[in-house]
């Protein structure tokens, strides 16, 4: 069963509790109580707590700049390739959280209680947004509000700083704000930075942890920054 098909069923939200799951249950016409969540153990609910957060803060982010649009979730099913079947599921999704009375910061919250805060699962969630803003140009406004994102999902101004870098390069110092290197910093500091960062983002490593394989384009993407901003650090330093 795909992800998206298994956000329509009905335990989905009584699982999660919440607003994520408030936000599962009205998908399907269940009540859900509005329960703090706790931190999800099972791979699969993991899974299912990473999509629902990503299409909630998706549609949150498109009202982010004053002129809400159906552009952020057009961005989604390209860049995921949601079946055509299941687009009406996220779609329905979608419509619900642009319309929910609970803010993007709860939706933030919750999912830093249910995959932990900080963790490399909520740095794929930051980045699948980041993805789709770019799709058409990112609005200063979107940027903000994934900067309070970031930060309620237990990330240092420094970490947000690389996570953008990645997909929104502000400066010449861009390749060492990728890699989490001082501008200026030794090869050995540099090539010590890249192997970290490499062993910590292998797709298969997020997937265990709870992102879902239709998201896998995000570690990927992730890694062709990463190995790009490497090269060019190892050519200017030759």
């Amino acid at each position: 069963m795909t992800i998206w098909a298994l956000l329509m069923g009905s335990a989905v939200g009584l699982a999660l509790g919440g607003p994520l799951g408030a936000l599962a249950g009205a998908a399907v016409g269940v009540a859900v109580e509005r329960v703090r969540a706790v931190r999800a153990q099972n791979p699969r609910r993991r899974q299912v707590a990473f999509t629902i957060a990503a299409i909630a803060l998706a549609a949150k982010m498109a009202q982010a700049d004053g002129h809400a649009s159906h552009k952020e979730a057009e961005a989604f099913e390209r860049l995921f390739h949601v079946p055509a079947g299941e687009q009406e599921n996220m779609r329905r999704f979608y419509r619900l959280a642009s319309q929910s009375a609970d803010g993007a910061e709860a939706y933030a919250r919750q999912a830093a209680d249910l995959l932990g805060s900080g963790s490399p699962v909520l740095e794929d969630l930051l980045e699948a947004l980041l993805m789709i803003a770019t799709v058409d140009g990112v609005h200063p406004a979107e940027l903000q509000f994934l900067e309070r994102m970031a930060g309620l999902m237990g990330f240092t101004p420094r970490q947000w700083a690389a996570i953008q870098a990645r997909y929104v390069p502000l400066s010449a110092d861009d390749p060492w704000a990728v890699l989490g290197v001082a501008p200026g910093s030794p090869d050995a500091d540099i090539r010590a930075a890249y192997r970290r960062l490499v062993r910590q983002h292998h797709p298969d490593k997020h997937i265990a942890a709870g992102t879902p394989p239709e998201f896998i384009r995000v570690a990927e993407a992730r890694m062709a920054t990463i190995n790009e901003a490497y090269a060019r650090l190892m050519k200017q330093t030759a």
